[in-house]
């Protein structure tokens, strides 16, 4: 197996530092590494395999000789700097909303559609954290039986919106608890009018609201299912909370297949030899999955899987992913695997 030289951009951020660890834990073959931010965080030091590295600062000229680079330094940064790489030769794998949407551009979850990697041109967009692990669990169900509608409400970790809201989160809880007075300054959007207190509370709002009344992560969650699946006409229904977890999403996803009259039992069956889905589904014993016990692993989580009381083709269930690794960090080094499995890396 070849090695390649590889640059990570963010490195210094929650995402950044997952990817770095996740590759180091798959292994991932590297020649070299270059690990790249914004001028703020230039001159950091992080430590990879043993080996110190200095971060550098993000230019065009970072990406001379790379060959796959991993973006997660916000979608501004991805617009100006990932198609720099691509002039370079470089394949981008981009964790930010920037490109996911281009028609151009594949959006990938490689248990669902790895074979929509042999037709990038240069980049490739990580969807939505959310939208990644939904599409996991869903994607065996709708093989075997259709899909026509999907509606889920999201119960979204804090980790999602950075390092500094986690932050805000533990301080206010702190500040709660010893009766002291603060300020929300984040959530639940730092550049919006309004910031509301996230400990002990929850808050129907995730990103900016649309004219639609939709804000743009559920917006995100609707349109990246239809794409990753390829069914424009699927119905999808979303409503993004964020909860005071520090990390793992959670979901409650009801869908209604084409071919109805598929067990329970049918159903678990198919999910527990999924690739990348773990079954945890015996409500008897009060088995489930949990935010807390999802943090660190790759895989998706799904149990409660239970037929709807009145249409016979309408299931529920909860998925549970760490949205850190599968929802962004696991899911980019895996599509690299993926380019290499496939042999798309030159």
């Amino acid at each position: 197996m070849s090695n390649y030289h590889v640059a990570v951009v963010g490195a210094t951020g929650a995402v950044g530092q997952q990817m770095l660890k996740t590759l180091e834990e798959r292994d991932f073959p590297i020649a070299s590494l270059k690990l790249l931010s914004s001028k703020r965080s230039a001159g950091k030091v992080l430590t990879f395999k043993g080996k110190e590295y200095t971060v550098e600062e993000a230019t065009p000229e970072s990406f001379e000789g790379v060959q796959i680079a991993l973006f997660s330094a916000g979608g501004s940064v991805s617009k100006a700097l990932a198609p720099e790489a691509v002039k370079r030769g470089a394949i981008v794998v981009d964790n930010t909303s920037a490109f996911r949407m281009d028609p151009t551009v594949p959006l990938v979850v490689p248990e669902v559609n790895e074979e929509a990697l042999k037709n990038h041109n240069g980049i490739i967009a990580n969807p939505n954290c959310s939208t990644i692990q939904m599409v996991v669990a869903l994607e065996p169900i709708r093989e075997k039986y259709g899909l026509n509608k999907v509606v889920v409400s999201t119960y979204q970790a804090v980790s999602g919106a950075g390092l500094e809201a986690i932050e805000e989160m533990k301080q206010q809880t702190k500040d709660i608890l010893e009766g002291n007075e603060f300020t929300p300054e984040i959530l639940p959007v730092g550049g919006d009018k309004k910031h509301y207190q996230i400990a002990f509370n929850a808050i129907p709002q995730i990103d900016l609201f649309q004219d639609n009344g939709y804000t743009f992560e559920e917006m995100k969650m609707i349109n990246e299912t239809k794409k990753i699946m390829e069914m424009a006409d699927l119905e999808v229904a979303a409503t993004c909370v964020r909860l005071p977890v520090e990390t793992g999403h959670s979901e409650s996803v009801y869908i209604e297949t084409e071919k109805g009259g598929a067990t329970v039992a049918e159903l678990k069956d198919l999910l527990a030899t999924a690739p990348g889905v773990t079954l945890q589904d015996d409500p008897a014993n009060q088995v489930y999955p949990l935010a807390s016990e999802c943090v660190g692993k790759n895989d998706v989580f799904v149990g409660r899987i239970r037929h709807d009381l009145d249409r016979d083709n309408g299931y529920h269930m909860w998925i549970v992913s760490d949205n850190l690794l599968k929802g962004a960090a696991w899911n980019s080094v895996q599509i690299a695997e993926s380019l290499v499995k496939l042999n798309l890396l030159s």
